[in-house]
């Protein structure tokens, strides 16, 4: 299978036109770190080799995740003919869903324009059907959720993914070396080079490279069996691992595995597993509308009780509370 985009470069007389659909809550950051790779790419070229329109829902200003204010160019109702059309979304991307929204990129879809995604704008096309049979990504901290909404996807931990006539990133400044390949493939690899030294970006960051950074990383190299065992509760979040299974698995005494987890995550094995199951039913929460009860099953929780009060002791609200302030928020 030939995963290059299908429109590759070649020069023309015309820019490439690009389209960015600016959802509510979207991420400045990464939407600028996309703009400002094209602008660059003009810059340096000499002439305009790409324009870009921005687009919202319903032609209203639209607020930024930290609460700038942005006037679109179009709406939906008047927008011009792509070669490419982002979706750029951010937290509680689900809220703004709307099905006039998927309609329309299905049918730019239909007229064969390319479609892609910033931070969490996936989820627009994945709920639109528009990511089936692709590989795709989205920001991390929403992968979970996304994966158990819709199981069928190919999405993965990588910072971002082109496959074919799809270009989907995690967001942030995973914009930038996502452009940076796109102005390669269209433009060549040294005006490529050139915008990213202009940005004093050194290190380029491709497909395959992971969005996180690895444990190993934060703790050294010199801790595999560490890694590993925290490798295994990310693996096991439902059914629970004993401090003593995980400690079999890895070749190490329970006594080993606890002074490694106090001295270099500074708290015990079961802790630390208990942080993780919280974060992630935090996660599927916030971007799910799965019910409580069952968020705490699949997060290894026996019991409600006993998941709300480890949710409170940890968050600060209960988890019912938490969701009616999201729900209340978006009205």
């Amino acid at each position: 299978m030939n995963n290059q985009p299908t429109h590759q470069a070649q020069e023309s007389n015309s820019p490439r036109h690009f389209g960015f659909l600016m959802m509510p809550n979207f991420s400045l950051i990464a939407f600028a770190s996309a703009i400002e790779t094209l602008r660059l790419a003009n810059n340096i070229k000499g002439s305009e080799i790409y324009s870009w329109e921005t687009i919202t829902p319903n032609d209203d200003v639209v607020k930024a995740s930290n609460g700038l204010e942005f006037k679109p160019d179009k709406s939906l109702q008047d927008v011009d003919t792509y070669e490419t059309l982002f979706v750029c979304g951010g937290h509680n991307i689900q809220l703004y869903w709307t099905d006039s929204i998927g309609k329309w990129l299905r049918q730019q879809d239909a007229k064969g324009v390319m479609l892609g995604s910033l931070c969490t704008g996936a989820y627009v096309l994945g709920r639109a059907g528009l990511l089936n049979d692709y590989r795709c990504t989205m920001h991390w901290d929403h992968i979970a959720a996304m994966r158990e909404k819709y199981p069928h996807l190919n999405l993965t931990d990588d910072i971002y993914e082109i496959d074919r006539n799809r270009f989907t990133c995690a967001g942030g400044t995973a914009s930038i070396d996502m452009m940076h390949h796109l102005v390669s493939l269209q433009h060549g690899r040294r005006l490529a080079s050139a915008v990213s030294e202009k940005l004093l970006v050194d290190h380029v960051r491709g497909m395959g490279d992971p969005q996180r950074i690895p444990l190993r990383q934060q703790i050294g190299t010199g801790q595999p069996k560490l890694t590993e065992a925290v490798r295994l509760m990310e693996s096991n979040l439902e059914e629970c691992l004993s401090s003593k299974e995980l400690a079999d698995y890895v070749e190490l005494s329970r006594r080993q595995l606890e002074r490694s987890f106090r001295v270099y995550l500074d708290c015990t094995p079961m802790q630390y597993y208990l942080r993780l199951r919280l974060r992630n039913a935090r996660r599927l929460l916030l971007q799910t509308d799965k019910p409580v009860t069952d968020i705490a099953i699949s997060c290894g929780f026996k019991s409600s009780p006993h998941f709300s009060k480890s949710y409170k002791d940890m968050f600060n609200m209960s988890p019912r509370d938490e969701r009616r302030m999201i729900l209340k928020n978006s009205l």
